[in-house]
């Protein structure tokens, strides 16, 4: 029996180089701009930076609401802001107490030529237009 040797063919070489540089083209090409290329890392970057501003200002909110809860805690409740508090809700104040009508629109006050609640001279008045 002959042995017939056959020489590989040439298209066959052409087409596995040709699925070979294009699958590097390929890589190259996710390389620079694909999702986690260096083009997605300068957005990505660029996003992790606004939502450390983000975070900030939330942390912030988190500790001030944290501070407010901190003050009803049976252990440091201070009675000065219970009181305080506690005359705020209820729209009540003692005799001493300097009572300063606010509007909830704009938070200045209103009618600024008002005596003081005990009718004491030396009590300041109220000039309309103060912050």
């Amino acid at each position: 029996m002959s042995t017939r040797l056959r020489r590989p063919s040439v298209w066959r070489q052409l087409l596995v180089t040709a699925a070979l540089l294009a699958f590097q083209g390929y890589l190259g090409w996710s390389a620079l701009s694909g999702n986690f290329g260096i083009e997605g890392r300068k957005a990505m970057m660029a996003d992790i930076d606004g939502l450390k501003v983000t975070s900030g200002g939330l942390q912030a909110e988190i500790d001030a609401y944290r501070q407010k809860n901190a003050l009803f805690d049976p252990r440091s409740l201070d009675p000065d802001i219970l009181t305080e508090k506690a005359r705020s809700m209820l729209s009540m104040s003692t005799v001493g107490d300097m009572v300063i009508m606010v509007d909830p629109e704009t938070g200045k006050p209103l009618g600024g030529l008002q005596m003081g609640s005990t009718g004491n001279q030396a009590m300041p008045k109220i000039e309309s237009g103060i912050d």
